[in-house]
C-alpha cells in the first residue's frame, strides 16, 4: 500500500505540473501573437529605410560621423535575453555567443563594455567583475520607441565623441514560432555603401538631392539606427515568447506521456495489492477447513 500511495502523490503531482505548464502556454500565445504582430509590423518600416540608406549612400566618399572606422580600443556589446525563464535554450544561446564576443575582444586587447537588456544577462554577466555592465531590464516590460531610442541615441553620441569605437548587438532573431535565429551584428561604425554593390543592384531611385547628401544622411542615418535598434528588441521579445510556448507545449506533452505511465503502473500495483488480498484470504479458508 505504500508503494501505492507513492504513485497516488506523484499523479498528484504531476497533474498539477500538467496544469501550470497548460496555462502559461495559453499566456505565452497570447503575448506572442501580439509581439508577433508588432515584430511583423516594424519590418517593412524598416527595410524601406535602409532601401533608402543604400540608394543615398552609394560608395562616393560621403561619410557621416557615425561611418568612422576606428582601431577598437573600446567596445559596447548590447545583450539582449529575456526577464524570466522557462524558455528552453533561448538565454543560454545567446549568453555563450555573448561569452564568445567578450573572449573575443579580450584577445584583441579591447576595453569591453556591456549593455544588457533583460534579467538573465545582467544576472549571469555581472558576475564578472572585471566588466562594466550597464542594464536596461525595464525596456522589456513595456518596449517603447521613445526608451529604446534615448538608449540608442547615447551609443550614437559616444561614439561619435569617439568615447567606443564599436557596438555589437547580440540576440535572438524571431524567425517562427518554433525556431529563432542566434545574431550578432554589427550596430558601430555603419557599414557605408560600395560602388561595385550599387553597380550590383537592379534598380536605383534617381533622387534629387537638396540638401546635399551628407546633409541628408547625418538626419536619416540615426533615425535609421534607432528604428534598428528597436526592431532588435522587438525581434527578441516576439522570439522569446514563441520559445517560451513552445517549451510548455513540450513540457504539457512530456507531462501526458509520465502521466499515462504512472497511472499504468498504479493500475499494476493496485492489481497485485487486490491478488496478493484474495490469496490471503482463500489461504486462510482453506486452513480453517484443514
Amino acid at each position: 500500500m505504500a508503494n501505492l500511495k507513492e504513485v497516488r502523490t506523484r499523479i498528484a503531482s504531476v497533474s498539477s505540473t500538467q496544469q501550470i505548464t497548460s496555462a502559461m502556454k495559453m499566456v505565452s500565445a497570447a503575448k506572442f501573437r501580439r509581439a508577433q504582430n508588432a515584430i511583423i509590423g516594424m519590418r517593412p518600416y524598416a527595410a524601406q529605410l535602409n532601401e533608402i540608406i543604400a540608394d543615398i549612400d552609394t560608395g562616393d566618399g560621403v561619410m557621416t560621423p557615425y561611418h568612422a572606422v576606428r582601431p577598437v580600443q573600446t567596445v559596447v556589446l548590447v545583450v539582449v535575453t529575456s526577464n524570466k525563464g522557462l524558455c528552453g535554450a533561448f538565454n543560454s544561446n545567446v549568453l555563450k555567443l555573448a561569452q564568445q564576443r567578450i573572449d573575443h575582444w579580450r584577445t584583441e586587447k579591447a576595453a569591453i563594455q556591456l549593455i544588457t537588456i533583460g534579467k538573465k544577462a545582467t544576472e549571469l554577466l555581472s558576475r564578472q567583475k572585471d566588466l562594466k555592465v550597464s542594464s536596461y531590464d525595464e525596456l522589456l516590460d513595456s518596449p517603447s520607441f521613445d526608451a529604446i531610442a534615448t538608449l540608442a541615441d547615447n551609443l550614437l553620441a559616444d561614439f561619435a565623441d569617439k568615447a567606443i569605437d564599436r557596438v555589437e548587438l547580440v540576440y535572438n532573431k524571431f524567425k517562427n514560432s518554433l525556431s529563432q535565429v542566434l545574431s550578432c551584428e554589427q550596430f558601430l561604425p555603419v557599414e557605408g555603401g560600395k560602388k561595385e554593390d550599387a553597380g550590383k543592384r537592379k534598380t536605383s531611385n534617381d533622387y534629387i538631392f537638396e540638401p546635399s547628401k551628407e546633409e541628408i544622411l547625418r538626419e536619416m542615418i540615426p533615425l535609421t539606427l534607432r528604428s534598428t535598434f528597436y526592431r532588435v528588441v522587438l525581434d527578441s521579445l516576439a522570439a522569446e515568447h514563441g520559445a517560451r510556448m513552445t517549451a510548455m507545449q513540450k513540457a504539457t506533452d512530456n507531462a501526458t506521456e509520465l502521466l499515462k505511465d504512472l497511472r499504468l503502473s498504479y493500475n499494476k500495483a493496485r492489481q497485485a495489492s487486490i491478488t496478493n488480498e484474495i490469496i490471503e484470504i482463500v489461504s486462510g479458508s482453506e486452513a480453517l477447513k484443514g
